[in-house]
């Protein structure tokens, strides 16, 4: 796997941030994960950007989408002003040579499931317009709560499927939103079943990324939060789905509050690290 952590910073500091704690991912916000207004990213700033993180050799980069992002939101001005900024999102990230944008594709906010899809559909189609063939959209896995769209792999391939399965088009996993959703990561059976299902409908080629995160409330709670590696419900056991041979070579980014709660250190690199290997010895 290929380890890394979400880094503050943006598109000026996140990459040196990543670099001093020996990750070799990295996923960064490219505006303030505050407010909607998008940046106006000097072209010599992405330029740098590209040249540091080859200079560092950095195995993969990520950006993540603004949370605040709702394009299957029923409100026409919460839904405009989340197409304009994923299209920011999509083109800074292109510039920088990202490997991927991983997105929350949003809430329907109890309109129901097909309702939320057909907003977000053709949101997405115009985000997808602006991908690169290095810089993917990846839809991330919901926690389950608040009329979420992704709760479940079968509403991931159900996108997928709505936007024609776009050739650059990918999923990104996470521990903790899996688990709170009730899919039991730690248990080898649940997982070898989930794992195929994605096969199935989505496909595993289009896996393209994974946030591992401890989860701090239990099994099938749909309350999203992260805790330390080692540290939540998952514990030890989070090393069931670190060694699953289906998930090896893959981007694994940690967005975990880290001992002072400003993110993930060297420490928790390592901690990450040595779990992933104990596992694969184990194999």
């Amino acid at each position: 796997m290929i380890f890394g952590a979400h880094c503050s910073g943006g598109v000026k500091g996140a990459l040196e941030n990543a670099i001093e704690i020996g990750a070799d991912a990295v996923q960064l916000f490219a505006q303030s994960p505050r407010m909607w207004r998008f940046p106006e990213h000097e072209p010599a700033v992405l330029e740098r950007f590209r040249e540091r993180r080859a200079e560092a050799e950095l195995g993969t980069v990520l950006v993540h989408a603004l949370y605040l992002c709702n394009l299957a939101a029923p409100d026409p001005a919460i839904y405009s002003k989340s197409m304009q900024t994923m299209r920011s999102t999509m083109e800074a990230s292109c510039a920088i040579g990202a490997d991927g944008v991983v997105l929350h594709v949003g809430s329907h906010l109890g309109t129901g499931f097909e309702a939320g899809l057909e907003r977000a559909v053709p949101a997405l189609r115009q985000v997808l317009e602006l991908c690169s063939d290095e810089t993917w959209l990846l839809l991330e896995n919901s926690a389950g709560a608040g009329g979420t769209i992704g709760r479940s792999l079968e509403e991931l391939a159900a996108l997928v499927d709505a936007l024609d399965r776009h050739p650059r088009l990918g999923v990104c996993l996470d521990t903790c939103h899996l688990y709170v959703s009730g899919v039991d990561v730690t248990d080898r059976a649940v997982l070898d079943t989930t794992l195929t299902e994605l096969e199935g409908t989505i496909g595993l080629d289009r896996l393209r990324a994974l946030h591992i995160n401890d989860a701090a409330t239990p099994l099938g709670s749909n309350r999203d939060r992260h805790a330390n590696v080692l540290e939540g419900e998952l514990g030890e056991e989070l090393g069931v789905f670190l060694s699953h041979p289906s998930l090896q070579g893959l981007p694994a980014v940690m967005e975990t509050p880290g001992p002072d709660k400003h993110g993930p250190d060297a420490r928790e690199m390592k901690k990450v690290r040595d779990l992933h290997a104990r596992w694969l010895a184990r194999a």
